[in-house]
Order: structure tokens, then sequence, then C-alpha cells
């Protein structure tokens, strides 16, 4: 079976960085990939895919990464569903993140970015 992703896109909002229990890093971003073609009225659509990042690439995205920034994610393709409290499923796909490229520039462009 294969089940490999490769995106580049802008990221839609800062990199939020946060910690398990277990003291892992991890970070979910929105990336704004558009299409290569445009749709019956002649606009470029863009999808919105929601990657997770783990570790080194959750903590390097998010100190040298901001809203705008183009990067490419290579990972895989994951669905999982939960239950709310109020007894609702939510199903979700993402994107895990394998590795990231920064695309947009010079990591030092964001060094001092607050």
């Amino acid at each position: 079976m294969i089940n490999h992703v490769v995106l580049v896109g802008r990221l839609t909002k800062d990199p939020e960085l946060r910690y398990t229990a277990d003291g892992s890093a991890v970070a979910n971003v929105t990336l704004a990939v558009s299409r290569n073609f445009r749709n019956a009225e002649g606009v470029i659509d863009t999808d919105f895919v929601h990657c997770t990042l783990w570790r080194k690439i959750a903590e390097n995205t998010a100190n040298y990464c901001r809203k705008g920034s183009i990067i490419g994610v290579m990972g895989r393709i994951q669905t999982r569903n939960y239950e709310k409290s109020d007894g609702q499923r939510v199903y979700v796909t993402e994107v895990v993140a394998e590795s990231v490229r920064f695309m947009g520039g010079q990591p030092q462009q964001w060094l001092g970015h607050s």
C-alpha cells in the first residue's frame, strides 16, 4: 500500500507549539494550497489542509515560520474519529508530516518575529 502526500502551500496562521504530557512537541497547522486549474467561474480554488507536525519538525516550524510562510510538507494521510461529550461522533482527516521544507525565504527572516 502507498500513503504518501506532498503539499506546498502557505500557512494560514502562525504555528502554535504545544507539548504532550510525555514532553513530545506537537503543532497543528493549516496549509492553503491552490489548485492547478480554474473552476467554471474562472477562479482558482484553494484547499485548506490540516497538518500535524511532531517533535523537532514541530519545534523548527514554530520557531522559523509565520502566517503566510510557504512550506512544503511530505507525509501521510491519517484518519481518526472520536466522540464529543454530547455524544456526537467527529471524523478527522489530516496529513501527518514526516518532513517539512521552508520554501519562503531564509529562516533568518523570521528569527526576530514576535
